[in-house]
């Protein structure tokens, strides 16, 4: 394909990641609004949120599989439709419950989309000449998650939260008409395929449970209790009978003879890693921003911009490095490292550190990301088979959701005991400034002392800056306890095979290795014939030899 059919058969793709980004971050700011309004529980605010990530962990494996037996076109399409339908009704939710099960459907089609986007360019594009396209996904994923924050509260306050979940409807009904027109796939060879069953129910179970264990352990029930028990344990019951499962199925959904593959098995461990830094980045900073800093919402997702600055700018340049000297190893160590150190720096920062350094940390963390996390999906791709492209990607899309999820809850429980003590180790001088103003104190007091936060910077200076110096120390205490993950990434990268990146689509290798297994079929039989001819005929060493050369 020509650099202009590439261009437009990836408008379509790029559309359809915006509309999943978007609908999921432009709620984020209304969520409290939302909550309010619907009279939702804070377990049902934890809910709202938990469930598209819960749905997206899930599924997008599956869509990998399903990716691999039938028409990915059709496949990118459904998914769009699935999470824009969800967010239709969202929007019309009269309760919690509703919102929460159509935010499960929206986590199914965000998983389809982020699993197929990157299989589908596999097919359009070689490994040598994808690098210099993930800068267009990285410059989508920037735009779509700092504008839908500040999207989502301009429509918030000008018009009603029900419209953030309208937003998206326009933007998905262009995608589905340009992947439609533009998006032009070669044709699969048609076969006859079963659907692992067993593998779904036993994968969406065991992740389920280990996921809502994570998600609800430490607010809602002790992490030493008798749920805890029970759900991990039902939870490790059930991934243990997937593993059986998938050993003995003729079309798993995860195959593990994948992880006898050394660049898939180190990718998914550097995939857990990034997960956690870029999915706890994004949470956390926010709040270190409004909690810490005294911004509001749709102040705090601008000073978030240095992350995505780092990110799309440092991912588009390394990008269009690897495909002009198709060297990927030394520019993926080098994120990993800048991973780590921007993870290290952000765990020293404070309330009042001065704020371009904290931009300078976060553009750091941003560019590490940005040179390692689309390319890990690239050089798996480049590792596996072609038949084994779609389930690669998703399987490292899996990990890194899952290592996401599982990172957030963990670090927010820590951090929510961290902000605990040291409110506890300021208590009195605390006390001494809300009795110092009077009734206004009063209200104050109760509502910190009922678990919640005012919004801090209308907060009296005395108060504001005990909560935000708490805060502002718990969240560089969190980051601290995540840096050493990235230590994983550094040496999963630098313990990857150092593999020349192919310059054939996904079709042009499944084309060429068919050719190279006739041709060895052919030599094969070429050899068995003339040694029969040997055998009966005397004195045929000669010609046969002849024939051979």
């Amino acid at each position: 394909m020509t650099h202009r059919q590439v261009m437009q058969s990836l408008t379509g793709l790029l559309m359809g990641m915006f509309v999943s980004i978007l609908a999921g971050t432009v709620v984020s700011t209304s969520l409290p609004v939302i909550l309010s309004d619907l009279h939702g529980s804070q377990t049902a605010y934890t809910w709202v949120v938990t469930a598209t990530l819960l749905a997206t962990t899930i599924s997008t494996p599956i869509w990998g599989k399903l990716a691999d037996l039938s028409n990915r076109k059709l496949l990118l399409q459904l998914s769009l439709l699935i999470f824009v339908v969800a967010s239709a009704i969202a929007g019309f939710s009269q309760d919690t419950s509703m919102l929460i099960t159509m935010r499960v459907f929206q986590g199914l089609g965000a998983g389809g989309l982020t699993a197929l986007t990157q299989i589908v360019m596999a097919d359009i594009i070689s490994p040598r000449e994808r690098g210099k396209y993930m800068g267009l996904f990285g410059a989508v994923m920037a735009l779509g998650t700092v504008g839908g924050p500040l999207i989502g509260g301009f429509i918030t306050d000008a018009i009603n939260w029900r419209w953030n979940f309208f937003v998206a409807l326009p933007f998905a009904a262009v995608a589905i008409f340009l992947i439609q027109k533009t998006l032009h796939l070669p044709e699969q060879p048609k076969r006859k395929v079963t659907i692992d069953y067993a593998g779904i129910v036993l994968l969406t179970a065991g992740v389920s449970l280990l996921l809502i264990w994570v998600s609800l352990a430490g607010s809602q029930f002790d992490w030493a209790s008798t749920n805890t028990l029970l759900m991990v344990g039902g939870a490790m019951v059930a991934l243990i009978a997937f593993v059986i499962v998938e050993l003995r199925a003729s079309e798993p959904i995860i195959p593990l003879t994948m992880f006898k593959n050394r660049t898939f098995t180190l990718s998914v461990v550097a995939s857990i890693s990034v997960g956690v830094s870029m999915f706890g980045t994004s949470v956390f900073l926010a709040q270190y921003m409004q909690l810490a800093r005294g911004a509001n919402a749709t102040q705090s997702g601008l000073m978030t911009i240095p992350m995505m600055a780092g990110l799309l700018i440092i991912s588009t340049i390394a990008g269009a490095m690897i495909s002009k000297y198709g060297k990927w190893k030394a520019i993926m160590v080098t994120g990993s490292i800048l991973q780590l150190v921007g993870l290290y720096l952000l765990g020293t920062i404070h309330y009042d550190t001065n704020f371009v350094l904290v931009s300078l940390y976060m553009f750091l963390l941003g560019a590490g990301l940005g040179m390692v996390m689309q390319n890990l999906v690239l050089i798996v791709q480049n590792a596996v088979t072609p038949k084994e492209i779609g389930v690669a990607s998703s399987g490292i899309a899996f990990f890194r959701s899952l290592g996401g999820t599982i990172g957030v809850s963990v670090l927010g429980a820590l951090m929510a005991t961290k902000v605990g003590d040291l409110l506890g180790s300021k208590s009195a001088e605390l006390q001494a400034a809300i009795a110092a103003l009077g009734d206004q104190g009063k209200a104050i007091g109760a509502a910190i002392a009922g678990g919640s936060i005012p919004a801090v910077h209308t907060l009296p200076d005395s108060v504001r800056t005990i909560i935000e110096s708490s805060y502002g120390d718990s969240v560089a205490y969190i980051f601290m306890i995540a840096a050493p993950l990235s230590i994983l990434t550094i040496l999963a990268v630098v313990f990857m095979p150092n593999l020349a990146l192919s310059s054939q689509t996904r079709q042009e290798r499944a084309d060429t290795d068919a050719a190279d297994a006739m041709l060895e079929a052919a030599e094969l039989n070429l050899v068995d014939v003339s040694e029969s001819l040997i055998a009966v005929t005397p004195g045929m060493d000669t010609e046969v030899a002849t024939a051979r050369r």
